[in-house]
């Protein structure tokens, strides 16, 4: 005998059965698909990047580094490595071969003893000299830094004084981790200097300052990793910077800042979230952060 024909759920049928027949509804309806978020989809360039003894001596061997800016989607980042033998490594012909254009700068540090005494050890200018002198697998070092001024009164230090100087004669970048105050301190030594300013203040200057900074200095650019306040909870640009990168796309960089394995080992997520909130700009104003300021300031051609 074949089984009867079921009759149809109605109102009442679900009434009478009670709260099981509504369960058995609800489960046999597909939840809402939720769109995903929108997500910045060109190269990008990532203008503060370390791979330091600790990683290439540890679990980040260079293939994987280079695997990781590849799944990224990075096409080209700034190199600044403790100590420099790390950006000798990554600007050899294996980035090239992965389709990378590294950037390679001079750090200042040989050890971790020297972020605190860097100011004022004339060992450190002359280690400086040494390395431009010798360059890179890549061709020559592009700039100077990261250096980090705890105190923005050593910004007037005999060594940091003569590095700006030295970069704004030759041509090169600097990455400088420091507070607003350093800010206008380095700049006197060299207002022609073209200065990265690392997290556009890391301990999060108010972006009125910031604005009046880069008024003042036009040779003065934003590096955008760890500043606190740039996004919201959900990852997207906080009002107030979302209008400051729209207007100003040409004066702003993005970075990574793999200062520890950690970072390393979470790069291909802290691209993401960087693409996450570049897609809240403007096209335009996204692909200038992303890739096209770096390619002008290094004059890196457009990626294939």
């Amino acid at each position: 005998m074949s089984d009867p024909e079921p009759r149809p759920i109605t109102r009442r049928r679900l009434l009478g059965q009670g709260m099981g027949a509504l369960s058995a509804v609800a489960l046999a309806t597909p939840p809402p698909v939720r769109a995903e978020a929108p997500r910045y989809a060109g190269a990008l360039f990532d203008a503060h990047l370390h791979y330091n003894d600790e990683a290439w001596l540890g679990p980040h061997t260079l293939d994987d580094v280079l695997g990781r800016l590849q799944r990224a989607g990075v096409r080209g980042a700034v190199a600044n490595s403790r100590p420099n033998a790390g950006t000798h490594a990554l600007a050899g012909p294996q980035a090239q071969a992965a389709g990378i254009a590294v950037v390679p700068f001079v750090r200042l540090y040989r050890q971790r003893a020297d972020y605190e005494g860097w100011p004022d050890d004339d060992s450190i200018r002359r280690m400086v000299l040494d390395e431009l002198a010798v360059g890179t697998p890549a061709g020559p070092f592009r700039g100077l830094g990261e250096f980090h001024l705890y105190d923005s009164r050593r910004a007037d230090a005999p060594v940091p004084r003569a590095l700006m100087q030295l970069a704004q004669a030759r041509g090169l970048a600097v990455l400088a981790h420091c507070d607003d105050e350093a800010v206008q301190r380095l700049m006197a030594h060299a207002p022609q200097t073209r200065l990265i300013w690392a997290h556009t203040g890391i301990g999060g200057v108010p972006l009125a300052r910031v604005r009046a900074l880069l008024e003042r200095h036009p040779t003065l650019l934003g590096e955008l990793s760890y500043r606190p306040g740039l996004t919201e909870g959900d990852g997207r640009l906080a009002a107030e910077w979302r209008a400051l990168l729209a207007e100003q796309p040409q004066r702003f960089l993005l970075g990574s800042d793999t200062w520890v394995n950690a970072r390393w080992s979470a790069y291909e997520t802290l691209m993401d979230e960087v693409r996450r909130w570049l897609a809240d700009l403007p096209p335009a104003a996204a692909q200038r952060i992303a890739w096209d300021n770096a390619a002008a300031l290094f004059g890196l051609a457009a990626p294939g």
